[in-house]
């Protein structure tokens, strides 16, 4: 990730007014983080100038039949595929179940109250989803379908604000713009491994990561959950850094009451206790999840959320400094 700098992809997932469209993640392009911009399509006409002859012949058009067969078979695909992904190897949590959950009060509440919901995926190329087949099986999008399929009429927004190549340093500096200034009710904080390859001191990272978090709940009080460094063989060449950048993301998790998904923990189990060939999870380059790897880590991060939002409806009462989560 540190020598590499792909694309970079900001998307915005609005949940659709039809409800054929509920499985399928809406793409577009933020302004704050996207240098181009795409062509917008083109405008319908104005009903009140056209007759209605005019008008019934351009929503029965060959040409608007083959368009909506078209996006028919792109939401069976991506429903279909959604599903089969886990077919041959399954996605299970860490064995030995889950340890003392805290809860997500802001977005769980949200979720409860059907007011809408907006959740921004921050981080670097394993947030924009490098290594995955399609933008749509990047995990902020996955976890996108996850939530709406669970969630049906809820107004559920995802951004990915992930930027290939970055750490702690480069992305303090769009916090403001790309986070904050958005209002989330959930942050999703991927962070530190690209520190790790750049061997940075994970104490440096540690101590930005912490300013950051106390930034984001200054301004509006969202939900936060820190992501660490994946599992694989590029990041376990320098175990003892990766080490130490784990250790004090929890350390900052725990000090600053908010939500931790050790990626870490979670991928070392697939391979060493789930006997998953690292091949299974981690593409080619060593280093970036693929299809595979993206879907568990969203079906994971997406349960422990959905778990949320039943505590709030049974009336569970989670301390405040209980907030720290793992799905293991």
């Amino acid at each position: 990730m540190s020598s590499l700098r792909p694309f970079r992809l900001t998307t915005w997932l609005a949940a659709p007014a039809a409800a054929l469209l509920l499985l399928t993640p809406v793409s577009l392009a933020p302004v704050q983080a996207q240098a181009t911009q795409a062509t917008p399509a083109p405008q319908a006409a104005n009903p009140a100038s056209a007759s209605p002859s005019q008008t019934t012949v351009a929503a029965t058009s060959p040409e608007q039949r083959g368009i909506t067969a078209r996006a028919i078979d792109k939401v069976k695909q991506v429903a279909k595929s959604a599903g089969d992904i886990f077919s041959r190897v399954p996605c299970l949590a860490p064995k030995g179940g889950s340890k003392a959950m805290g809860s997500l009060p802001h977005v769980a509440g949200k979720l409860v109250a059907g007011k809408p919901v907006t959740i921004v995926a921050f981080g670097s190329s394993s947030t924009a989803g490098f290594g995955a087949s399609s933008p749509d099986f990047n995990y902020p999008n996955r976890l996108a379908a996850q939530l709406r399929r669970q969630y049906p009429t809820a107004d559920i927004t995802v951004v990915n604000a992930g930027v290939g190549g970055e750490d702690a340093p480069e992305m303090m500096k769009r916090l403001q713009k790309e986070v904050i200034d958005i209002h989330p009710d959930l942050v999703i904080w991927q962070v530190g491994t690209n520190a790790v390859l750049r061997n940075l001191d994970p104490g440096d990272t540690a101590k930005l990561v912490e300013d950051g978090i106390s930034r984001i709940q200054a301004g509006g009080g969202a939900d936060i959950v820190l992501v660490d460094p994946q599992y694989s063989p590029a990041v376990n060449q320098r175990a003892e850094s990766a080490g130490k950048m784990v250790k004090l993301l929890g350390k900052v998790a725990e000090l600053r009451h908010v939500g931790i998904f050790p990626r870490f923990e979670v991928m070392r189990d697939w391979h060493e206790k789930q006997a998953i060939p690292v091949e299974s999870f981690v593409i080619a380059d060593g280093l970036h999840m693929n299809d595979w790897g993206y879907a568990c880590f969203a079906q994971l991060l997406g349960d422990d959320i959905i778990r949320s939002v039943g505590q709030i409806k049974l009336g569970v009462n989670v301390p405040a400094d209980v907030r720290a989560y793992r799905p293991m």
